[in-house]
């Protein structure tokens, strides 16, 4: 692998002070969610190498700044340039949409990303599809389990060795 630890300390900092006091739905501090990402993206990096390392695990870090925080894609760009501010707002789902439409919104945008992109939504989801929050009901998750196979078939290809993770978790979801 051959990435900028400079980089990626830059975007690892800038996700922790975007999302401040932000926790994970079980308590920890959101910075662990984003570096699960980023781990994830960077196992299949490791096994499936090719890509651009730098855009695929400063995405990973920052996928979520747009989405659930104040920062805005023109923020992104200034501190990262334009392939990750894209990348990052191929990521975002649309909050005017509704649930459904803004999913398949985002991952048709993603589809016009580099494969490094998709790689951080399979990534994303491996990381959320851990047991389910307590109080979630039997049909939010089955929904959620449903997204999870939507992604899958829909970004699949951009990493083999993600997307049968992602299958793998799937199929222990919510079990």
């Amino acid at each position: 692998m051959s990435f900028s630890q400079d980089l990626y300390l830059k975007a690892l900092t800038f996700a922790a002070n975007a999302h401040g006091e932000q926790k994970t739905p079980i308590g920890l501090p959101y910075i662990v969610h984003v570096s699960s990402v980023a781990m994830e993206v960077m196992a299949a990096l490791r096994a499936e190498p090719g890509g651009d390392e730098d855009l695929a695990l400063v995405c990973a870090l920052l996928h979520d700044v747009v989405e659930d925080t104040g920062t805005l894609p023109s923020e992104l760009e200034a501190a990262f340039g334009r392939r990750v501010a894209d990348g990052v707002s191929a990521l975002t789902k649309d909050p005017s949409l509704a649930k459904p439409t803004a999913m398949r919104d985002s991952l048709d945008r993603i589809l016009r990303q580099p494969a490094e992109v998709a790689m951080v939504k399979l990534a994303d989801r491996i990381t959320n599809l851990a047991p389910p929050p307590p109080q979630w009901r039997a049909e939010k998750i089955s929904a959620y389990r449903a997204e999870a196979v939507l992604i899958a078939d829909t970004l699949g290809a951009a990493s083999a060795l993600l997307a049968a993770r992602l299958r793998q978790r799937i199929a222990r979801y919510g079990r």
